[in-house]
Parts: structure tokens; C-alpha cells; sequence
């Protein structure tokens, strides 16, 4: 029985405002994605992950959908939809789109309708209650705002957002809700498309009464309490029922954003039967910060391994990536930028080390490029939303230091540059004033000076890829960890059917011992540096996949 099409196909994550411009407006858009579909298919790229192309006014760029079934005027049109969506399947790329319904935007009609009287038939479309002594009906704090909770003078009732004050979260309680989503996700599967990310998924239903949160008060007093709205009873019921509503009996797949799972958990969402094919998890993404997601720490290189291992042996199938359009640039920060060589070898190891695991691999656009963070200084530089919120509450010039440091270590922003695509001007992204600053270093990383350089991070990507591809041990076979007990390397092989591969990454700046000569476990079949085979080190960022006789 051949394999699902989505454990065959390497993703390749698109962030439309920044891929490509066509008209010149500074904002990339779909006939810029259109222009460069030859060079997905350069990559042998099988599936495009498209971040949200929906109607929305911006507050949290896209993640806050105003009518999902309109596209953004700034992408462009329905029409240019059903184009790129043709172009992508005659070049045998399937497309799989965002889905954003833990919340919709305050602008959506439902919350228009739902905010307009307490009696309008809309009202119990999002999560409203009455204050309690004056304050909010609880005491949660949201993702982006101390509160999770706004006002309405109108009605005089407080509304549910998780996330910033414009992304009310939907009931998922009233069956009405789950029929809309329902059905406006079935009209993009009869328009075409081949699947969803569900954004935040795992956060729709919420404990029943909503009751305070027990932990630590934050900003203001609020508790951040996802024991309230993370993986909540309620979860799986909706998921079965979308799963069967909608994806069973079609040739699609669904990913699911899955804040909070872990090892314990993922099995009970993932795996036949279940509810998602495949889940991102968080812990690769949370393994460098300390108390905040602003408190940047080096690499560990042993606790990368552990989470690693974990999750090869936890689920079947995983998602295999390092960055997205919510983190900072992977090279940055897993990586060494502190010279050229540092920088290209650095990265060309994280991409081995990931991709080559068990799953299906997530490439976040220019990654493939080693795109690096950018140098924001200035508040006016920054266009973030969960960043500005950051500076916003700092009190004190220490806090604005450590907020700062934070947004140069791990801002969303620094994923949402413009793409590289050369030396010319604007980076050949737009002939207008980019929407965010590009970063300066375009003229010596983008496209076309890698594309003629045998030795760029492009090109082994190509490599790579087209190593995954085509070696079913690689693509399908097991996984088990190599050199457990080492502090710098991270080891593992592949085998399938008496064939067998080890994967040895020096994530370090040092050189780090082998057991054994590096011939011993293998001829060379791709690598980021000559191997030596009587070598008992690999030097510093050296990744080597060898090939056992």
C-alpha cells in the first residue's frame, strides 16, 4: 500500500507579504508566488504550506481572519487563488492553507453581529460574560496582552481573547460555530486545496465555568492558565467531529498546531484513526528560553538530543523543523553566524541533523538560503504585534534593555523580512518600499549568488533534499540514536530493509571525539565538509551522512 502523500513530500512554508511583490505595493502577493513556483520546484518542494491569504485587517498579520472565504486585497483576488492553486498542481505541488478558528477578528460579522445586543442571534458565537467585582469574569492572561479580556461598553459584558483584544475567541460550545467552520472548510476542499495547518488548535475548547487560574500572577495580576484551555475535554469531540466531517473520505491531510501537547499526549491526537495526521510540537521551539520566551540562552546541546529522541520514539511520524514564521532565523539561533564559513557550515548542519529524522520536513522560507536575523534598533523598525505589546509594558529602562535583547534573539519579525532573491535593488522582492525592513546582508545571502555557487547553503539543500527523496531508508526507515553519551554531537541512523545510514552532526564550535574513525560507520554520501575517514573527530558544525556497507 503506498505511503500517504504527505510523509513523501518535503513542505516548504510560505509567509505570502514577504515572499514575493508583483505590483510594486511593497507587499508580497499571490502572482509574486505564481513568478517563483520554478524555484520551489527546483527544491523539490511537493507541498506548500501557505500562511493566511484571507480577508483580515492586519492586527496580527492574517491571524486575524476578517471573512474566510475573501482573499486580502493585498494578495490580490479569488481569481489569483485559483491560478496559483492551478500552476501549483500542473508542477505536482500540493497546497494546504492556514486554518485560524480558535478566533476570528473583532472586524468577522459574527463578532459585528455578536457585539451589536446581548439578544443578537450571533451573541453566543464568541465566549461573553459578566465582570465579577468590577474586573473581568476571570483573572487568565492572554498571549499578547496581560488580559484576556476586554470591555464592551455597548453591552456591558467582558469578551474571551486568548491572543490580542482583535481576536475574540470563537464558542465552540454552540454547534452553530462548528457548522460554519465545517462547511467553510469543506468549500476550500471543493475549491481545490489539499489540506490545513490548524493554527493554535488545541486551545478551542475551555474548561467549563472558566475558572481562575492558580499560578503565578503576571503583568497586572493576570495568570496565564492554560490547565483552562489547553487540551480541555471537549477537544477531541470537536476534532473527531471536523475529522469526519471533512477530511475523511478525501485525499488531503491536516497538521495541527498543538501548543502544550508532549510525549504523553500527542498519541491521543495523532496516528490511524485519530483526529490530526500530524502535530507540531513545541519543545525544540521552548528549549531556549527560561521563564519567558524572551530569555534567550545558548544552545544545549544534550537537552536538544533528549527532546529529539523523545519525539522520534513517542509518535510514528513527525514533523521535522526549526523554524517557522514565529520564531527568529534558524541559523541565528541554533546556529553561528560569528563568520562566513561558521555561518554557511552551521547551517548546512541543522538542516542535516533535522530533515534526515523519521517525518516530513517544514522548510520556512529562506531558510534554504540561511537567512539570518535582522538588526532591528528602533520600535519603528518592528511591525510585530506580540513584540510592540512587549516594549509597551516595559516600565523602565532595564526592562526595555532585556525586552531588547529579547526581540534581537527571538522576535517574530526577524522571520518576516522580505526574501532574498539577490543583490539588486530591494533584494528583487519589490520595486516599492518593502512593508518591513530588508535585511542589510542581502546582497551577500540571497537566490541568485547562491544559485551559481556549488558550495552555498542552496545548493546543498538541493542536495539534500533530493538524498531524502530518493533513498526509501531515509524516507521510511527507523530511527536510533548514535552517541547518546556525547555532549557535542547529535547522532542517529536510518535503516530500512538491510539498508542503513548514520547521520553524525557537530553542533558545536569545538571538535568533537568519535568512538571510532569516521570511516568506521560508513562511506560518505553527503556532507557539508571533505570527509576524512581515518578521522576520530568531527570539527566544529562538520555534519557527515554515511552510508553503511
Amino acid at each position: 500500500m503506498p505511503e500517504a502523500w504527505w510523509k513523501e513530500r518535503v513542505f516548504y512554508q510560505i509567509y505570502p507579504r514577504s515572499f514575493q511583490d508583483s505590483n510594486g505595493d511593497g507587499i508580497g502577493d499571490l502572482r509574486g508566488i505564481i513568478s517563483r513556483l520554478d524555484y520551489l520546484k527546483s527544491l523539490d518542494v511537493g507541498a506548500v504550506w501557505l500562511c493566511p491569504v484571507y480577508d483580515s485587517p492586519n492586527a496580527d498579520m492574517g491571524y486575524d481572519i476578517r471573512d474566510y472565504e475573501k482573499i486580502m486585497a493585498e494578495f490580490g483576488t479569488m481569481e489569483d487563488f485559483d491560478e496559483l492553486l492551478r500552476e501549483m498542481h500542473s508542477r505536482d505541488i500540493k497546497l494546504v492553507m492556514d486554518l485560524v478558528v480558535n478566533h476570528s477578528s473583532d472586524e468577522h460579522r459574527w463578532f459585528v453581529e455578536s457585539r451589536s445586543s446581548r439578544e443578537n442571534p450571533y451573541r453566543d458565537y464568541y465566549i461573553w460574560r459578566d465582570g465579577k467585582d468590577g474586573r473581568e469574569p476571570n483573572n487568565w492572561a492572554s498571549f499578547f496582552t496581560p488580559s484576556a479580556w476586554s470591555y464592551d461598553e455597548g453591552t456591558g459584558q467582558w469578551y474571551l481573547h486568548l491572543f490580542s483584544e482583535k481576536q475574540p475567541d470563537l464558542n465552540w460550545e454552540n454547534p452553530s460555530v462548528r457548522e460554519e467552520v465545517y462547511s467553510m472548510i469543506n468549500r476550500w476542499f471543493d475549491r481545490g486545496v489539499d489540506g490545513f495547518r490548524m493554527d493554535v488548535i488545541t486551545v478551542i475548547a475551555k474548561a467549563p465555568g472558566l475558572p481562575d487560574g492558580k499560578g503565578a500572577p503576571g503583568a497586572g495580576g493576570y495568570v496565564f492558565s492554560p490547565e483552562h484551555f489547553a487540551f480541555q475535554p471537549k477537544l477531541h469531540e470537536y476534532l473527531r467531529e471536523m475529522r469526519r466531517r471533512c477530511f475523511d473520505g478525501r485525499d488531503c491531510m491536516c497538521v495541527g498546531e498543538t501548543s502544550f501537547v508532549n510525549t504523553e499526549n500527542a498519541n491521543s491526537l495523532v496516528g490511524d484513526g485519530r483526529e490530526l495526521d500530524l502535530l507540531f510540537q513545541f519543545d525544540l521551539m521552548d528549549m531556549d528560553g527560561e521563564g519567558s520566551k524572551w530569555n534567550a540562552i545558548p544552545l544545549d546541546v544534550p537537552k536538544l538530543k533528549r527532546i529529539v529522541a523523545a519525539w522520534q520514539g513517542a509518535i510514528d511520524w513527525n514533523t521535522l523543523f526549526l523554524g517557522n514564521h514565529d520564531q527568529p532565523r534558524v541559523v541565528s539561533r541554533f546556529g553561528d553566524t560569528s563568520s562566513e564559513e561558521l555561518w554557511k557550515r552551521s547551517a548546512k548542519c541543522l538542516a542535516t541533523l533535522m530533515y534526515l529524522q523519521r517525518g516530513t520536513p517544514f522548510i520556512y522560507q529562506g531558510e534554504e538560503l540561511g537567512m539570518t536575523n535582522a538588526p532591528f534598533e528602533t520600535r519603528e523598525q518592528l511591525r510585530d504585534v506580540e513584540e510592540l505589546n512587549l516594549l509597551a509594558l516595559c516600565s523602565s529602562e532595564a526592562e526595555l534593555e532585556w525586552a531588547w535583547r529579547g526581540i534581537k534573539a527571538k522576535g517574530r519579525d526577524n522571520a518576516r523580512t522580505p526574501m532574498q532573491w539577490s543583490a539588486g535593488e530591494n533584494a528583487d522582492f519589490t520595486t516599492g518600499e518593502p512593508w518591513i525592513m530588508l535585511n542589510p546582508n542581502y546582497t551577500d545571502i540571497n537566490a541568485e549568488a547562491e544559485e551559481g555557487d556549488p558550495d552555498s547553503v542552496l545548493n546543498y539543500y538541493r542536495a539534500l533534499i533530493a538524498l531524502r527523496n530518493s533513498t526509501p531508508a531515509l524516507l521510511r526507515g527507523d530511527w536510533r540514536e548514535l552517541l547518546p553519551e556525547s555532549g557535542q554531537v547529535v547522532a542517529y541512523t536510518r535503516g530500512l530493509d538491510g539498508e542503513e545510514y548514520a547521520v553524525l552532526c557537530n553542533l558545536s564550535r569545538e571538535s568533537a571525539p568519535l568512538p571510532c574513525r569516521l570511516g568506521d560507520f560508513g562511506e560518505p554520501v553527503l556532507s557539508n565538509m571533505p570527509a576524512d575517514p581515518a578521522a576520530e573527530t568531527l570539527r566544529p558544525y562538520e555534519a557527515q551522512v554515511l552510508k553503511k556497507g
